[in-house]
């Protein structure tokens, strides 16, 4: 039996440009016929990693890089500093293509690159580069260093080695796109920027520009599977612990985009986190009819359409979570209200007992 961990958050943005597309406009998506401001997956996944980095200790977490050879070197380094920079960075080069991963050369270095972007585990860099220093021969022993002791952000999101997809690891977690509730429409704001040297007599401005934003209320959502994340961090790290850094990660985060322009840092509204033993729920659809704004802005209906039409998921296509968590009033009616440490501790106690009661 697989459980399941939904989170749903609802979060007001106030004008932002916190993800654009190629063109520098927020970008956007067409849901139930209209406009919806949307944050892309990668884009909150990027900063949830930026900020495992405050939560987890380094050894628990990965880099991906082209550049991951350098991070070898660097862990020869670490165990032989008599061995010439030269020497170490042909040897992590030598290494990473035993286990079956591609690099070429450059010319800025001597350094080589793999060929596509590779996720490793710091534990991984460490055990290839204890190899390196020992002398070792065997492909397969460096094929085992870079496939054993997985980091966290390797389990949950995911590694694919197109030259050797024995390496690949499946994710653990999903992260949706980020959509408003409501319809919205881009805005654009016309600045200036004053050049302070200029003569008293010039009343013209240094530069000219603008930039597209929008404001309006998220729907969040992000699942992940404890049970695989379990299987792949056996040994390894706590997965109860990595669930709960992993809602915290999700729930505080907020990519940067314009973040300096903008200042569009905000807690969310409403919280909403179940636990689930079927599969994972999105219910975002209780938004493909945009909600209209009232006196009460977009949060305090947006809220109720979250709770009659989970309601209704519940009622007629799957069963009701096996618990149930949530920050704001409106929420109390499907799940325990709280605080969200109390959330945070609440789920991790509850998946405890859920290990336990299987073991």
């Amino acid at each position: 039996m697989s459980i399941y961990v939904d989170i749903h958050v609802l979060q007001t943005v106030p004008p932002s440009c916190v993800n654009r597309d190629d063109t520098g406009s927020p970008k956007t998506a067409v849901y139930g016929g209209t406009r919806r401001a949307r944050v892309s997956s990668q884009a909150w996944k990027h900063a949830m990693r930026g900020d495992f980095r405050k939560i987890f200790a380094t050894e628990e977490l990965g880099v991906r890089s082209l550049k991951v050879a350098a991070l070898v070197a660097d862990e020869i380094a670490a165990i032989d500093s008599t061995m010439s920079e030269k020497s170490r960075n042909k040897k992590a080069a030598e290494a990473l293509k035993a286990a079956g991963i591609g690099t070429k050369s450059t010319k800025d270095d001597d350094l080589e690159k793999t060929d596509a972007l590779f996720f490793m585990s710091n534990k991984q860099a460490k055990e290839i580069a204890k190899l390196v220093c020992d002398g070792e021969e065997d492909k397969n022993a460096y094929k085992k260093a870079l496939k054993d002791n997985p980091s966290v952000d390797i389990a949950l999101f995911g590694r694919m080695a197109a030259s050797d997809p024995t390496l690949n690891y499946d994710a653990a977690a999903q992260v949706a796109h980020a959509i408003s509730t409501h319809t919205i429409q881009n805005e654009y704001d016309y600045f200036t920027a004053v050049d302070d040297l200029q003569d008293n007599d010039n009343a013209g401005a240094g530069h000219l520009g603008t930039v597209e934003f929008n404001s309006s209320t998220l729907y969040r959502y992000a699942n992940v599977n404890v049970s695989e994340l379990a299987k792949t961090l056996d040994g390894v790290s706590d997965a109860a612990d990595v669930v709960r850094k992993y809602v915290e990660t999700f729930v505080r985060s907020m990519p940067t985009g314009k973040e300096n322009t903008f200042a569009n840092r905000t807690f969310p509204d409403a919280i909403y986190v179940t636990v689930r033993n079927d599969q994972p729920v999105n219910l975002c659809g209780a938004f493909e009819k945009p909600v209209r704004a009232s006196e009460e802005g977009y949060v305090a209906e947006s809220e109720n359409k979250l709770v009659e039409y989970a309601g209704k998921v519940y009622d007629n296509f799957a069963a009701k979570p096996l618990a149930a968590f949530c920050v704001g009033d409106k929420l109390a009616d499907i799940a325990k209200k709280m605080t969200f440490p109390e959330l945070l501790e609440r789920l991790e106690a509850y998946l405890r007992e859920q290990k336990t009661a299987e073991a």
